[in-house]
């Protein structure tokens, strides 16, 4: 029946003619449209597989929305692959004549995307195991910020300076990361004081302790300390140790509340900061200032002996 109608006859005779003939395969415009048709069908059933899956891992409020949305690429990305290959062998294209080709191509491609494959799988890793999260503070290779993104290839953070860094996810494996906020979101913060000797050193004390009590930012569990650290070359020095969680993002804007606090209890408890100081001590007599310095003689130079005509004679030695 379809044979007697004429169009498809002619539909049937153009798709079948040969485009490209390798070993003892031929693929013919019929087989490009079959493997382009059923591969944008994959296409979209991938993305609605990754969709469910999504969806579905969100609603156990035990997965993170970054670690459903990997796992979905990922199942997405297999699920191309292997329908893909699929699809190829069904249309009747042998891929083993493209053995040899396809390994060459391989190994270049393996060279040139050795990097991305690297951050790739560095961000599935994060991703699973979750060293960091999205909102923690951190540092690595000199980047100090807070993270924002997570991404397949790079995570992204942003510092007190409003300024989005990319980082390669390999440097979240391969480099030492300094998390303020993985296990508990408490940090203690150190600050240097030093006072002058002969100073009360319990007075100020006192006047460190009441300066953390009295700031809204320092937790008062764990308390406040402060310790006698050294004796140095111009001062005692002490150390105010104190905890927050609402400043983990800004150690700066702590730090410098707390200094500014620190000065004026000092000033008003009559402490002295004290600065650089030298004793020089000169040996000998050293002139008055102002006074002339005495004109330095020099010694009389011998004279040598004339002869009686005034013609100088060398002198010489007997």
């Amino acid at each position: 029946m379809q044979d007697s109608i004429p169009w498809y006859a002619d539909v049937r005779d153009a798709l079948s003619i040969p485009l490209v003939s390798f070993g003892k395969t031929t693929i013919t415009l019929w087989s490009v449209v079959y493997v382009l048709a059923l591969l944008l069908l994959l296409i979209w059933g991938s993305g609605l597989l990754r969709r469910l899956m999504i969806r579905t891992l969100s609603r156990t409020k035990r997965v993170d929305a970054a670690v459903s949305e990997a796992i979905g690429s990922i199942t997405r990305y297999a699920v191309v692959t292997i329908g893909l290959l699929m699809l190829v062998q069904t249309a009747g294209i042998d891929l083993t004549t493209l053995n040899v080709l396809a390994g060459a191509v391989g190994v270049g491609v393996g060279f040139g995307l050795q990097n991305i494959a690297s951050n790739f799988i560095s961000g599935i890793i994060l991703l699973v195991g979750r060293p960091i999260k999205i909102g923690d503070r951190i540092e690595v290779a000199g980047v100090d910020g807070d993270v924002v993104e997570i991404g397949a290839r790079a995570t992204t953070v942003v510092t007190n300076d409003n300024i989005a860094i990319i980082v390669p996810n390999s440097l979240f494996v391969s480099e030492s990361v300094v998390n303020w906020s993985l296990s508990d979101r408490r940090v203690r913060f150190k600050i240097p004081v030093s006072v002058a000797y002969g100073s009360d050193v319990r007075k100020a004390e006192q006047a460190l302790l009441a300066v953390a009590a009295a700031d809204k930012d320092v937790l008062d569990t764990p308390p406040p300390a402060v310790r006698f650290m050294e004796f140095g070359d111009s001062g005692l020095h002490l150390e105010l140790r104190v905890w927050s969680e609402s400043l983990i993002h800004k150690k700066g804007v702590l730090m410098s509340q707390l200094n500014f606090a620190i000065y004026d209890a000092f000033a008003e408890a009559g402490i002295e900061v004290p600065f650089p100081q030298r004793v020089v001590h000169l040996r000998g007599h050293a002139p008055e200032v102002g006074a002339p310095t005495p004109l330095r003689e020099e010694p009389a130079q011998p004279r040598e002996p004339e002869d009686p005509d005034g013609d100088p004679t060398p002198y010489r030695t007997v």
